[in-house]
């Protein structure tokens, strides 16, 4: 645990320290993949590399927790949750914290340079441990919930069918090649899925599951990335694939009296699915609205699916927006031209809403029902953003 006086310096130097993190999260990630390239071959994300994403979460997560750390009214609990959860999905083991912590920390003194005094490293270096130490106790605990170790995250299954969507969505149904049930999943989890492309790099995307029937999986693959294109290229029938068990801590919840909003975009709409048919196993009980948003008919993927899984749940409604239709198109009951906008929709009194589908969509999504009344505590998405 910090000592109080650790806490007063990184009070004190989390403005100097937080101004300064874009500039060096690049440099940690530079000086980590020189010194250890398997990471960056077969760990990260590559694309999320080249487009800084990587880093912009790096420093996020940093600065969250220094903050919540010197300020007892901020909460880094949610964060090191969803963080947890995205390591344990990608096997990270307690040994690989070190590398991160002697990257990360000549990075800080290589921008800070003289102002990074023995005092204000021993505070940062207490910080980074309490925040590892608490990361590597959380992932421990969903290994061991899952019966698993870092180095046995990842399992064969096979592709038992696929299934075209649209024109740039399929969907895979996994299955254990032995025919074993696949472990249960919780409605709003994902499982990673490793691939080793053409130049021999091993890289890794999470995949949200929807209902593929007991002992399946089921995932939308959207082709867009190296992984992604991947799988459209040559995951057939038959493949042989490498996936983690279940992971991810955005889960619907259990309470039959409170009322859901479901709203995804696009591809969004898998975990949507997942939800929905865990929804109708549990019979009437809940008010649900379903809100989907795509371009057009063409590019929206399950859509008879999704209409078919709405109308088996007592109460349940859908409403679904298209932003690319010519004006005068024929629309159906429930359809609207252009974009989400839950003003034109009946909302339940005090929902959950649970939101999926690219961050801009989910951060505006997320704006309109605060402006109608409804909190963010209330708003839950998972975002498939890189984590730390």
């Amino acid at each position: 645990m910090l000592t109080d006086a650790q806490r007063t310096v990184i009070a004190d130097t989390l403005p100097a320290v937080g101004g300064a993190i874009n500039e060096i999260t690049p440099i940690f990630y530079r000086r980590m993949f020189d010194a250890h390239p398997e990471l960056e071959r077969d760990l990260f994300n590559r694309g999320n590399q080249a487009v800084g994403a990587q880093q912009r979460s790096l420093a996020a997560s940093i600065a969250m927790y220094a903050t919540s750390v010197v300020d007892d009214e901020v909460s880094a609990r949610s964060m090191l949750e969803r963080v947890a959860h995205k390591h344990a999905s990608l096997g990270v083991a307690p040994d690989q914290y070190p590398i991160v912590y002697e990257n990360l920390f000549a990075a800080i003194a290589q921008v800070l340079g003289a102002a990074v005094t023995p005092e204000v490293a021993d505070a940062w270096t207490a910080l980074y441990w309490q925040f590892a130490d608490e990361l590597i106790a959380l992932e421990k605990g969903l290994y061991e919930a899952a019966e698993i170790t870092p180095e046995t995250v990842w399992r064969t299954v096979v592709v038992a069918e696929r299934q075209q969507q649209s024109p740039h969505t399929v969907a895979l149904v996994l299955a254990d090649p032995s025919g074993a049930p696949l472990p249960d999943f919780k409605p709003g989890q994902y499982i990673s899925v490793a691939v080793v492309l053409p130049d021999g790099a091993r890289q890794i995307r999470q995949y949200s599951l929807s209902g593929a029937g007991k002992g399946r999986w089921r995932i939308g693959v959207r082709r867009d990335g190296e992984v992604s294109s991947h799988l459209h290229e040559y995951a057939f029938e038959g493949t042989h694939l490498q996936v983690s068990p279940p992971f991810g801590d955005i889960v619907l919840d259990s309470d039959p009296a409170t009322p859901l909003v479901l709203v995804s975009a696009g591809i969004g709409i898998t975990p949507v699915l997942g939800m929905l048919y865990h929804l109708a196993e549990e019979g009437a009980g809940r008010d649900v609205v379903v809100l989907h948003a795509d371009r057009t008919r063409a590019t929206h993927a399950h859509r008879a699916e999704l209409a078919d899984i709405v109308a088996r749940i007592p109460g349940a409604v859908q409403h679904t927006w298209y932003d690319e239709l010519p004006q005068g198109y024929p629309l159906s009951d429930g359809e609207s031209p252009g974009r989400i906008d839950v003003n034109e929709v009946r909302l339940p009194d005090q929902p959950n809403v649970y939101l999926c589908g690219p961050l801009p969509f989910m951060s505006a999504a997320a704006d309109q029902f605060e402006r109608a009344g409804i909190p963010r505590e209330r708003v839950w998405f998972e975002a498939f953003t890189p984590s730390v």
